[in-house]
């Protein structure tokens, strides 16, 4: 048995399931457990041809195992043959330090991201195997009240760039000011649309988020046939698991090489950086400012919810001394 002191998808206190608030926005007021009816994946044979069977058809890209799941009345199962999926399970990975932490890692983020940044995310939370092991459950954005997808189109289709056009690493060259310049041309509402993005990026780099390529930036249809940013999708602190750089992109923040002087000194960007960054793709000062204000400051809840985290106590104070290291680089 799981012995829960807060809500394995808001970590609200006091919750030895999912919270009300966890439910209405994760599984639509359905009373579901967070406890999945599997096996974890390689326990037994029959339990691992279903997952082996079930990631045959998932169609989203990455190289972390992901699970397409179904919720049937109030209980969550594996998608079968011809059947669209609701929700993405992600178990714990392979081939990465502390693999036991990234399904905690990634919520924790996702959760800091939108309760305390106020960036539009996807929903999700923690799930678990019935034998406790946790997995990381989000619900797929993409889909219409009708069971249809809304278009969805990510950067690296954006930029023209395919495995096959620019080798092995065409989601990775590229700068981030690029993606701002095609926001621009693709978004009629850019000028709201750069500055969820911005948010995004300092996030991101205070975070440790090492893992933010072409693909894991999307623009997605709306009502209108328009295109606007899709809500945020695998926030992670990746330092915690792999020694990365600061930013996903080759050529980091900017398209040529330019370099604020404090980055120069110290091989890390510094808000000189974002607000050079901020008016290259036409914001405003005050904008830049106002923005970069919450990242600029200790947010305690930011500290609460890594407190109340599924990571264990050593992981808790890493997470923390990270993002203190970044912030102090930004405030310089």
């Amino acid at each position: 048995m799981i012995d829960l002191k807060y809500c394995p998808g808001t970590l609200a206190e006091g919750f030895t399931t999912y919270s009300p608030a966890c439910l209405r926005k994760v599984f639509g007021n359905k009373k579901v457990n967070h406890i999945l009816s599997y096996s974890k994946p390689q326990t037994n044979d029959e339990t691992e041809e279903l997952f082996i069977e079930n990631r045959k058809r998932i169609s989203i890209s990455g190289v972390q195992e992901k699970l397409s799941l179904l919720l049937e009345k109030n209980q969550l199962r594996l998608t079968r043959e011809g059947e669209h999926g609701e929700y993405i399970l992600k178990p714990i990975p392979r081939d990465l330090k502390k693999i036991d932490q990234v399904p905690a890692n990634e919520h924790l983020t996702m959760q800091i991201a939108s309760q305390v940044y106020g960036i539009n995310t996807a929903a999700n939370a923690l799930i678990f195997f019935a034998d406790g092991t946790p997995a990381y459950i989000t619900k797929r954005f993409d889909l219409r009240e009708n069971g249809t997808k809304w278009g969805v189109e990510d950067f690296a289709s954006l930029a023209g760039k395919t495995k096959d056009n620019f080798g092995a690493n065409y989601k990775y060259e590229f700068s981030y000011e690029e993606v701002g310049e095609l926001i621009k041309s693709n978004v009629p509402t850019w000028r709201i649309e750069i500055e969820k993005y911005f948010n995004l990026l300092i996030f991101n780099y205070l975070f440790s988020n090492g893992d933010a390529h072409l693909k894991n930036f999307s623009l997605m249809e709306t009502p209108k046939g328009d295109y606007v940013l899709c809500p945020a999708y695998d926030l992670i602190n990746t330092r915690l698991h792999v020694d990365d750089t600061d930013f996903a992109l080759d050529k980091g923040l900017f398209k040529d090489q330019f370099r604020s002087k404090r980055q120069e000194i110290s091989g890390h960007a510094h808000q000189d950086d974002f607000i050079a960054l901020g008016k290259r793709m036409g914001m405003s000062e005050a904008r830049i400012s106002i923005l970069l204000a919450p990242f600029l400051n200790r947010q305690p809840l930011a500290e609460t919810l890594v407190s109340r985290s599924f990571l264990t106590d050593a992981n808790k104070r890493a997470y923390g001394q990270m993002v203190s290291t970044k912030r102090n680089f930004l405030i310089k």
